[in-house]
């Protein structure tokens, strides 16, 4: 059984193709194949991840893309920055080689993502839009983040290399 609702079991007026489009990124991701036999699915994030460097850049734009279009639809900055957490724990992880790859299969950010955005679209409590120069803010720190992560796997790699062959 899939952590993911029904393409049709959330149906918020006004956010169902936006809705849509960030579930299809999420699932592909994180979940695009069941492992036969359990409920274990392999997105693209592990598979992304083994290249080295830049894998897992790659799949931290699409889930800044993800938070930046939570934030387009009036998410409030506290569910912001609970998704960039998950996000921020993914990327570290991520970017140990071959045990992040690991992680990654564990940790599924994106699908925690969509659950905050569906979860904070359907409550009626207290909504507080994202201000624009939030969102700046956020994009500037998401870049920063992925520098981070750029940086990091070379500074480890450059040390090994260093270690073993002088």
């Amino acid at each position: 059984m899939s952590n993911y609702p029904n393409k049709f079991s959330i149906e918020l007026e006004g956010y169902t193709p936006t809705l849509k489009r960030l579930r299809q990124i999420s699932r592909l991701l994180d979940n695009a194949v069941t492992v036969p036999g359990t409920d274990v699915g392999i997105g693209l994030d592990p598979i992304i991840g083994l290249i080295p460097v830049g894998g897992d850049v790659i799949s931290l734009v699409f889930s800044i893309y993800i938070i930046i279009e939570s934030a387009k639809l009036g998410v409030s900055k506290s569910t912001i920055g609970r998704m960039i957490v998950n996000i921020i724990i993914d990327g570290l992880a991520g970017a140990i080689p071959m045990l992040g790859d690991i992680f990654d299969v564990a940790w599924t950010a994106n699908k925690y993502n969509i659950k905050l955005l569906e979860d904070y679209l359907q409550a009626p409590g207290e909504k507080k839009k994202a201000d624009q120069s939030f969102v700046l803010l956020l994009f500037v720190g998401l870049i920063l983040l992925a520098i981070v992560l750029i940086s990091l796997p070379v500074i480890v790699i450059g040390t090994i290399w260093k270690a073993l062959f002088g």
